[in-house]
């Protein structure tokens, strides 16, 4: 029969790359304090890794290393953990949408969930509360829009739109126009003037 140390890293392992652990779980084992307990020791040992608080991953081994796992499998694990949306920012958005030059250093993402600040690789990932509005459409290309358009500003927004007016095909802007009673005024203006009229 396993242990509780033992049970929480089989289960770890049982688990894809980024997959995210929480006492909560094992509870059923024994008592808060011991499952606490095990989790620091385990963290501690370079076992598992705390990403934040109460938020566990198991690192991931190989023949030539042992790292963190993956950011962008990290922050999935989390949304299906949590049940929230977590989708890439708006720099990230406008920098893969073409309408910057350069990619942003931090790695941010947006959430309808609680905020939190998960530690990977030595660097900090930022998991930002946001409006609803920012979500919508989610990981779409038209999502990116609306994401890059929120973080470019209203000072921005038209240059940007004629930017992508071409690189939007009518599905994605029959898309937009969907949702574009809950985006803000400016964003529904700019939109609107640049929106092809066979829409």
């Amino acid at each position: 029969m396993r242990t509780l140390p033992e049970t929480i890293l089989y289960h770890g392992k049982q688990l894809p790359e980024g997959g995210i652990l929480t006492p909560k779980e094992f509870l059923h084992l024994g008592s808060r304090a011991a499952v606490d307990q095990a989790f620091s020791r385990l963290a501690r040992a370079g076992l598992l890794i705390r990403v934040a608080r109460g938020l566990y991953v198991a690192p991931v081994v190989t023949e030539s290393e042992t790292r963190a796992p993956a950011v962008a499998k990290t922050v999935s694990s989390l949304a299906q953990k949590t049940q929230e949306t977590i989708t890439s920012c708006g720099a990230q958005a406008a920098s893969a949408l073409g309408l910057i030059q350069h990619k942003p250093i931090r790695e941010v993402f947006l959430t309808n969930g609680r905020g939190r600040t998960l530690k990977l690789n030595g660097a900090e990932v930022e998991v930002l509360h946001v409006p609803k509005w920012m979500l919508l459409l989610n990981a779409t290309l038209p999502g990116a829009v609306i994401r890059a358009l929120a973080w470019l500003g209203e000072a921005n927004v038209n240059i940007a739109l004629k930017t992508l007016r071409e690189r939007l095909c009518p599905d994605d802007w029959k898309n937009l126009r969907a949702v574009w009673y809950l985006l803000p005024s400016w964003m529904v203006q700019a939109i609107g003037t640049e929106m092809p009229r066979t829409t």
